[in-house]
């Protein structure tokens, strides 16, 4: 029920559409209806009346032109509209839960992303939500029709012989029963198939974003191992929701071509001795066809509705994932930032149970200066860079921008602040110039190139096939890791930060790349408060302060003169650079 409650925000800007598709549908079915009375009239008053032939074939005609009006000019638009405003509803709701949910999950926090699989997002985002279509077209239109159809049909029955109508309807009490104990276990089925079919679309997504390693470890066999145990399972999971398909189709009809039966030994029997007109019996049968098929629809639509009702919780699962990472109630704007940071006794941790990853950092960073962050893998150097945006949230402590703590202020006026760079920058499909431009996509074509000149990225971009207009990735059109950074870092100067963070920018690069970004770099650094994650500790060597983080904790703090004269950890880790760079030469 509460899930129906969640769905019905949807729906209900769209009350009015479907109220107008249903009066629509009223008429489209309603129209059928007639049929049976017209071959009651045809055949008892025309065939087996006292009129003459030619009074008979007068009638016949203006009976049939009658009914041409009815089931061709007026049917005709009734159908289309029907149809129209049936498919125009479903895709509104469809749209409004597409942006829902996309809105959701640009707000989900970035440890939800490392703990799920990309395609299984993706499954819900798509296939589930599409499979919750059946809900408006066929839960909240087409069952009332089917009902509005019953009820009527089996009115006329009553009206043309009501013994012979509760024969017919004799079935109807173990229709409900089949429905109780079949439809269960039908949702229960349904849910576990798209389960399995939202596990082989995550499994596809990280393989193939995987090939370059399979080739290379000559993974394929395994690989097609260990898809076909995935494939086998979402296959076992299918044929038995096929399996418990066929036996509610196999009960429902069987149940279903008993009452015609019924219906024709009774009928006939009333027939032969004079108590029904063979017209009124000809009508009959045509209404048992009436209840009959809206009953089939109806079974039918029950089948999809469980499986849209099973797509529509993982949906609202999905949909009701908490928001790690929130704004305050007082939630400001940042101030005018002139860059200051302070750690006041930090301590983070990515969960509950783990370990600490930072231990009471102190550190504060003066506005426009350039810190750089070194140490071992695994130390918590990029833990620590994570917190300034709010990636993550610390336990302990406060981290503080111009004195506002950045708990007290908006995420996006946060964000909206500072510049990132990092080792393996994305870049989206589309044109170099749509991958700027995401820098500050209101700026102007002047500031988009004075940006890519900046970051020494104008004259590459120049050279290709369409400049700013080629198409990432298309035709062969391959870009560089050092192509590739620039255009990154060509954004970050677009967006103009305060507060600068590169973490480990260059360090997947060949010299001659790291040289041209680097020049960038320098650049971009100038009047602005910059961390510097570094593993080559000579890039590094200008900073205004080196903080050495071994194990979460601040070791050592002080420029590069400073801790090359106390020759502790920082110093050793220097001169064994120096000596491998020296050697390698």
């Amino acid at each position: 029920m509460e899930n129906f409650k969640a769905y019905w925000q949807f729906v209900k800007p769209y009350r009015a559409l479907i109220l107008l598709t249903i009066a629509v549908g009223i008429v489209k079915f309603g129209i059928p209806l007639t049929l049976p009375l017209i071959m009651k009239y045809v055949v008892d008053d025309l065939l087996l009346g006292d009129l003459t032939v030619a009074e008979k074939t007068e009638k016949l005609a203006y009976t049939l032109a009658g009914a041409l009006v009815l089931f061709v000019i007026v049917r005709w638009p009734v159908e289309y509209y029907r149809q129209y405003f049936a498919q125009l509803t479903t895709s509104k709701i469809l749209f409004d839960m597409r942006k829902k949910l996309y809105d959701h999950i640009q707000k989900l926090s970035i440890r939800y992303y490392q703990n799920r699989k990309a395609g299984e997002i993706i499954s819900r985002f798509i296939n589930d939500v599409e499979s919750t279509s059946s809900l408006v077209e066929t839960g909240l239109m087409n069952i009332w029709l089917d009902l509005f159809t019953l009820s009527l049909a089996i009115g006329v029955m009553f009206y043309l012989n009501p013994v012979l109508t509760l024969i017919s309807l004799c079935v109807f009490p173990f229709y409900g029963i089949a429905s109780k104990i079949l439809y269960k276990r039908l949702r229960e089925l349904s849910r576990s198939r798209s389960q399995a079919l939202a596990e082989i679309q995550g499994y596809l997504h990280e393989r193939i974003q995987g090939i370059p390693v399979i080739r290379s470890f000559t993974l394929e066999r395994y690989e097609r191992e260990q898809f076909g145990g995935k494939n086998q399972k979402y296959l076992q999971r299918a044929l038995a929701l096929t399996r418990w398909n066929a036996l509610t189709f196999a009960i429902i009809n069987t149940l279903t071509d008993i009452a015609p039966l019924l219906v024709i030994g009774y009928g006939g029997y009333e027939v032969i001795r004079g108590e029904l007109s063979p017209g009124s019996f000809v009508a009959f049968f045509g209404y048992l066809d009436r209840i009959y098929n809206p009953l089939r629809r109806l079974v039918t639509s029950s089948t999809t509705l469980v499986q849209a009702v099973a797509s529509l919780d993982r949906v609202l699962e999905f949909m009701r994932e908490p928001y790690e990472i929130v704004d305050a109630p007082h939630a400001v704007e940042l101030k005018s930032s002139s860059g200051r940071i302070d750690f006041e006794n930090v301590w983070f941790r990515y969960n509950d149970q783990g370990d600490w990853v930072l231990k009471n950092i102190n550190l504060t960073i003066h506005p426009g200066q350039t810190v750089a962050l070194v140490g071992m893998s695994g130390g918590g150097k990029s833990s620590l860079i994570s917190l300034i945006p709010r990636f993550y949230d610390i336990q302990r402590g406060a981290i503080r921008i111009d004195g506002q703590n950045i708990r007290d202020v908006t995420q996006n006026s946060l964000r909206s602040r500072i510049g990132m760079v990092l080792q393996d920058s994305f870049l989206f499909s589309g044109t170099v110039r749509e991958n700027i431009m995401l820098g500050r996509p209101g700026a102007s074509e002047e500031e988009m190139i004075r940006a890519a000149i900046a970051a020494n990225a104008h004259e590459f971009i120049l050279g290709l096939p369409k400049g700013y207009d080629t198409e990432i990735g298309e035709r062969d059109v391959k870009l560089s890791g050092g192509q590739k950074q620039r255009i990154a870092i060509a954004r970050v100067f677009l967006k103009n930060p305060d507060i600068l963070i590169l973490d480990e920018a260059t360090s997947a690069l060949d010299l001659e790349s790291e040289q041209l970004i680097q020049k960038s770099l320098d650049l971009l650094v100038r009047n602005r408060t910059t961390l510097i994650v570094a593993h080559r500790l000579s890039t590094i060597t200008h900073a205004d302060q080196i903080v050495v983080i071994e194990e979460g904790e601040v070791k050592e703090k002080g420029t590069h003169q400073e801790l090359m004269m106390k020759d502790g950890i920082y110093a050793k880790l220097f001169n064994v650079q120096h000596l491998q760079e020296k050697s390698t030469v």
